[in-house]
């Protein structure tokens, strides 16, 4: 996801008007700039693959869910040291970086450990600050170096500064090859240095090393640099060439996956109170380095909802983003914010209906695909205006839309329809879920889908498996009831197939003490208005 986008999507198992109000919301946010996307919660249907084919438009982005995850951070990335980079390499990112820790990793970049400023500061203290074992490139870059003559590439060993008289040290100290002398500009220090072939010769100052004594350290091997820096800042920076394999920083560190919702990671977090977690890829490579203070409530993701506003129906997660606003036309639901939003909830047949008045309160232009789409949601939610939900201001935009999209309504609004009803290649269970939404009922939930079709034979000729699944759902999801509602189209009513417990609330809601499965609901086509208000009133709420 991108946190600087809006998300604007409609209820889980989305239908045409639910991913069409989507579309033309985020269109109509676009036009007044503000930086937004339509996207749905699960495949379209067949009824909407129709409308959107039939106006060129493609289906939105699929959200899984609208938790951030890590990867959504603004972590630092591409931050990590290996063991064969020095010190002074670790702390030069730690400053820059503004951390004071770092993780170590290995040449694939698997993760190693941790380094932190406190390992640094200890080593620069520790009895050890006279070993070296680094490389000759390392030691150029702590002190600052030139190269004059390079033999080898690893250097290792003991550390001299050479702070006494010429004889003092010829007389007391031995050099071998292992060996690392820091000197100034003393001629006699330094061939006696070579010819004893210490391992490496830095030489301090503004001096510039002799052509013999270059000879001469070719002849016996002695790598040779030169640093401006005076002798006492040269050694000062020394220790921090070391290889960080040098230093025992702390291994088996727990990191996080890029992939990782932040709510979970937040929960570790809590429960380990450490203040930085090394961040891993897919491959579990270390891709950087996550703090605490890198999250906050502006990380969450901003979302606008349309044709629903029930945390049953909407998206995975969205207690954790931040719904901006809310365009609908069913009764409210569950949802709550922390904040004011705009909320627009009208009774009208068609959350599209909304949106036309928006696009005129704002006068923006409709363009004809975008026309097209409203249209097919108004069409599709009130069953070419002939549901009982059917407002004159759904057939008024019906009249403008269909103009601009260059369709004569009732043709199209039949072709979508039927093109929507077919069950071909269809499971059980897709016929189900094609349009079903659940709604909290007091303690309780319950699941209402509902099917419109040409043909209801294709269903009520296999009913008692449709029972069966039914019955199946309800068990699976603790609900208290489940329905399914196959509209016929043609004759403007509905047969009705149901779970157990729900046959004595379907007779009283609808007075009818012969109901049994398979009853045809003359005129009963809206869930929202004939199904839903009448089902929670005999429940109890």
């Amino acid at each position: 996801m991108d946190r600087d986008k809006i998300y604007v999507f409609g209820h889980r198992n989305p239908d045409t008007d639910s991913v069409a109000a989507a579309i033309s919301l985020a269109y109509l946010k676009n036009k007044l700039g503000i930086n937004a996307e339509a996207a749905v919660l699960s495949s379209v249907n067949l009824e909407t693959k129709y409308a959107l084919n039939y106006f060129n438009v493609s289906e939105p982005i699929f959200l899984n869910d609208v938790k951030i995850k890590v990867s959504d951070l603004d972590y630092t990335k591409n931050y990590s040291v290996t063991e064969r980079d020095s010190i002074n390499d670790a702390y030069v990112k730690m400053v820059e970086a503004g951390i004071s820790k770092i993780p170590v990793v290995d040449d694939k970049s698997k993760l190693l450990g941790i380094i932190t400023m406190k390992d640094i500061a200890h080593e620069q203290f520790s009895d050890s600050i006279d070993k070296i074992d680094s490389t000759y490139d390392n030691i150029m870059e702590a002190i600052d170096g030139e190269e004059v003559l390079r033999i080898d590439n690893d250097i290792k060993g003991r550390m001299f500064v050479a702070s006494y008289k010429s004889s003092t040290i010829k007389e007391n100290v031995k050099f071998d090859n292992n060996d690392i002398l820091i000197v100034g500009d003393r001629h006699s220090i330094i061939e006696y240095a070579i010819e004893c072939g210490v391992k490496l010769l830095i030489v301090t100052g503004p001096n510039t090393i002799k052509k013999e004594h270059i000879e001469l350290a070719k002849k016996h091997g002695v790598n040779i640099i030169n640093t401006k820096h005076n002798t006492i800042i040269t050694a000062r920076r020394f220790n921090l060439a070391n290889n960080i394999s040098t230093l025992p920083y702390t291994k088996n560190i727990l990191c996080i996956s890029e992939h990782e919702n932040v709510s979970d990671f937040m929960t570790i977090a809590n429960k380990t109170r450490y203040s930085y977690y090394p961040v891993i890829n897919e491959d579990d490579e270390c891709i950087g380095i996550l703090r605490l203070s890198d999250v906050s409530y502006d990380n969450r993701q901003k979302v606008i909802l349309v044709d629903h506003n029930n945390y049953e129906q909407s998206a995975i997660g969205l207690d954790e983003a931040d719904i901006l606003e809310i365009i609908d036309h069913h009764n409210i639901g569950s949802i709550g914010t922390n904040m004011p939003i705009n909320f627009r909830n009208m009774p009208v047949g068609s959350t599209n209906t909304i949106l036309y008045k928006l696009y005129l309160e704002n006068n923006i232009d409709i363009p004809k695909d975008i026309a097209g789409l409203m249209l097919s949601g108004i069409l599709s939610d009130t069953l070419i205006l002939s549901s009982p939900t059917t407002t004159d201001l759904d057939k008024e935009a019906v009249l403008v839309l269909s103009k601009i999209a260059e369709v004569d309504y009732n043709e199209y609004g039949l072709d979508m329809l039927k093109a929507g009803s077919s069950l071909k290649g269809k499971t059980y269970e897709e016929v189900l879920y094609t349009d079903y939404k659940t709604y909290p009922v007091g303690d309780k939930r319950i699941g209402l889908g509902q099917l419109s079709t040409t043909n209801p034979d294709e269903i009520l000729e296999v009913m008692n498996d449709y029972v069966d699944l039914l019955n199946e759902v309800a068990d699976a999801n603790d609900y208290y009831l489940v329905c399914l509602f196959v509209t016929d189209i043609i004759s403007k009513g509905s047969y009705v197939l149901y779970s157990k417990r729900a046959e004595d609330i379907l007779r009283k809601v609808y007075k009818n003490d012969q109901l049994t499965e398979g009853t045809f609901l003359e005129g009963v086509v809206s869930r929202k208005k004939q199904i839903l208000p009448g089902i929670m009133l005999e429940m109890g709420e």
